[in-house]
């Protein structure tokens, strides 16, 4: 595709918006990472740890180091760290007392939303600016950019084997 249809083609402005948007977020991550000390695998972790407590899924840590695509040592080792930390702990589960439940801590929540609740207010600002419809289509348009591109994901690891 030559550089004029790269910039007509609203379709790959969009995706060159979504880069951007991403290397934004990115750097954002980065801050807060360093800022408090934490690998960027340990920010991911948290992300993954808070993203299942709102849908209301248990996090296992054999689920937690292959979501973030670590083995069972690193994954150890990770969990270590971010109890240390006092931002994660281990729980039994009542229901499976075999199993163990992986919970973020209030200090880890308020931790998270002192650095990015201000970023949060000023992204909710900017969509002061769209109705509930257009909302609701650059929700499915996101949804459907975070489908094809853990697709295109897979298909790059499978391909690299």
């Amino acid at each position: 595709m030559s550089t004029e249809e790269s910039r007509t083609d609203p379709r790959l402005r969009l995706v060159h918006q979504l880069r951007a948007v991403t290397v934004e977020f990115d750097l954002l991550a980065a801050e807060f990472a360093a800022r408090h000390g934490l690998h960027p695998t340990d920010l991911r972790a948290l992300i993954a740890l808070l993203d299942a407590d709102r849908a209301e899924r248990p996090m296992t840590p054999g689920r937690l180091g292959a979501q973030l695509r670590l083995n069972s040592a690193g994954t150890t080792t990770l969990i270590d760290r971010l109890e240390r930390l006092g931002l994660v702990r281990r729980e039994r589960d009542t229901t499976d007392r075999r199993r163990v439940l992986l919970t973020v801590e209030q200090r880890a929540v308020e931790l998270g939303w002192s650095f990015f609740g201000p970023a949060i207010d000023t992204l909710l600002g900017a969509m002061d600016a769209f109705g509930p419809a257009e909302l609701d289509t650059a929700e499915r348009f996101l949804a459907a950019m975070a489908t094809a591109t853990a697709a295109s994901r897979t298909d790059a690891a499978r391909h690299h084997l």
